[in-house]
C-alpha cells in the first residue's frame, strides 16, 4: 500500500512539474502571442538573473534588516566584469566560483 501511495505521489509531482512547462508550448503552437506580451516576456530572463544574484548576496533573518554578504558581494565585481567583457556566461560562472573560493580561503 505504501509503495503504491509513494508511486502516485511521484506521478502527481511529475505532472505538476511537467504541465506548466509543456502547456504553454501546446497552447501557442498554432497561434502567436500578442506583441505586448512578447515584449514583457523578453525582460524575464534579466529579472530572474537579478533576483537570483541579489538573493545570493543578501543575508536575511526574521526581525533584522537584510545585509550584504561581504565575500559574495566582492565576488560579483570580477564576475560582472567578465560578463561585460566576454559575454560568456560559463566563463563568468567559473570566475565567480573561483573568486568566491579564493576570498573564502583568504578570509579564514
Amino acid at each position: 500500500m505504501v509503495n503504491k501511495t509513494i508511486f502516485l505521489i511521484i506521478l502527481a509531482a511529475a505532472a505538476v512539474t511537467w504541465f506548466p512547462r509543456i502547456l504553454p508550448f501546446v497552447l501557442t503552437q498554432k497561434k502567436g502571442l500578442p506583441d505586448r506580451l512578447v515584449k514583457f516576456l523578453s525582460f524575464l530572463p534579466l529579472t530572474i538573473i537579478f533576483a537570483l544574484t541579489l538573493s545570493s548576496i543578501m543575508d536575511e533573518e526574521v526581525g533584522r534588516l537584510p545585509s550584504f554578504l561581504p565575500v559574495e558581494s566582492l565576488a560579483l565585481l570580477p564576475t560582472f566584469w567578465v560578463v561585460l567583457k566576454t559575454k560568456n556566461i560559463l566563463l563568468a560562472v567559473l570566475v565567480g566560483v573561483l573568486t568566491t573560493a579564493l576570498l573564502r580561503l583568504v578570509s579564514i
